[in-house]
């Protein structure tokens, strides 16, 4: 067969499955009752850790120690429905979305006006200079980077996430400039990166928002840890693995990515027992393509895209979640 005709044929045979891709897009929606069982599952989740645990700690003692598991495992399925609410696919009405959203970020300790504005610009800038923290910039010396970067995945980007809402009661010009010293201008997009960062701490609105929400979540912990007593080391350990969990997810898909792959992310492999419970963020690939594709929508997709990619090999996603911790070093391209 020669190259034309073998051209040809290849684009027959894609024709067919790039209808079938957009005919997907088209019809999705969000999937109410799927969303509404995760929410179900969290919220009970979430009334257990503040509240019915502590009692239950007092009445059996270490036994109940166990529930901390599936506290923990259910993180990933908690932050799934806040990320649904980031991107306006949680629930139809745009009101409820948001305050859901809001609500869940609140019994998570997290500032949901911060996580949406960083996420967002995490899909619009992705690998950037401000967005690779796997990556020695040299501006810094390398082994203070590197403690840095195995304490960000350690826990750390989930405790500056809890205090970066102090921002928002300093004076906005204040706010803006120590932010600037953060956020670096470097890169093509560095300008724009800070001053749309600069722009978001000097904004009257948001800064009331953050003030406001990181208050109700200070007020809600506070009682909760009241209420533990003398058994507040186990809520405070697993509010902690459950920030590693989110520190360690959350540049998973982007670690050691090259800058020209598609999207600057990737997808991977998991056990299907797995995939509800971390509503698909192992297509991390295909979301960064559609970002406002439901959750659900993303392995009917990915079946349509692995029937013309064939023989293409997906790495497991929690053993690349350690792997992070093998390589720290320049940003990779093939160009």
């Amino acid at each position: 067969m020669n190259q034309a005709s073998s051209t040809a044929a290849g684009s027959d045979m894609a024709a067919p499955v790039a209808e079938r891709v957009q005919q997907t897009l088209r019809q999705v929606a969000i999937d109410k009752r799927a969303n509404l069982l995760l929410l179900v599952v969290v919220a009970a989740a979430i009334l257990l850790q503040l509240f019915a645990w502590p009692f239950l700690l007092q009445r059996w003692g270490a036994v109940a120690l166990g529930l901390a598991l599936p506290l923990v495992v259910l993180a990933p399925m908690h932050w799934g429905l806040i990320h649904e609410a980031i991107h306006g696919q949680l629930l139809p009405q745009r009101r409820r979305n948001e305050w859901v959203g809001r609500i869940l970020a609140i019994a998570y300790l997290l500032p949901f006006e911060v996580v949406r504005f960083s996420h967002l610009m995490h899909h619009r800038f992705t690998r950037e200079p401000f967005d690779r923290p796997d990556v020695y910039e040299g501006t810094t010396h390398r082994l203070c980077a590197r403690m840095i970067y195995y304490l960000r995945l350690l826990g750390g980007l989930y405790v500056a996430e809890l205090v970066v809402p102090v921002l928002a009661f300093l004076p906005g010009q204040l706010a803006g400039r120590l932010l600037a010293r953060v956020i670096s201008s470097a890169g093509p997009e560095g300008m724009i990166v800070q001053r749309l960062f600069v722009g978001f701490a000097g904004d009257p609105a948001r800064r009331s928002r953050i003030r406001r929400d990181w208050l109700l979540s200070l007020a809600l912990h506070g009682v909760t840890f009241y209420l533990y007593g003398p058994w507040w080391p186990a809520l405070a350990i697993t509010m902690y693995l459950r920030g590693v969990w989110l520190s360690l997810a959350d540049n998973l898909p982007h670690y050691d990515v090259l800058l020209d792959e598609p999207e600057r992310a990737r997808n991977f492999c998991v056990p299907r027992i797995w995939q509800r419970v971390l509503m698909n963020h192992h297509l991390h690939q295909l979301h960064h393509q559609h970002p406002t594709l439901p959750w659900t929508a993303l392995p009917a997709l990915m079946r349509e895209n692995t029937a013309s990619s064939a023989g293409i090999i997906h790495e497991p996603y929690f053993r690349t979640a350690l792997r992070q911790f093998a390589r720290f070093g320049k940003v990779r391209s093939t160009t």
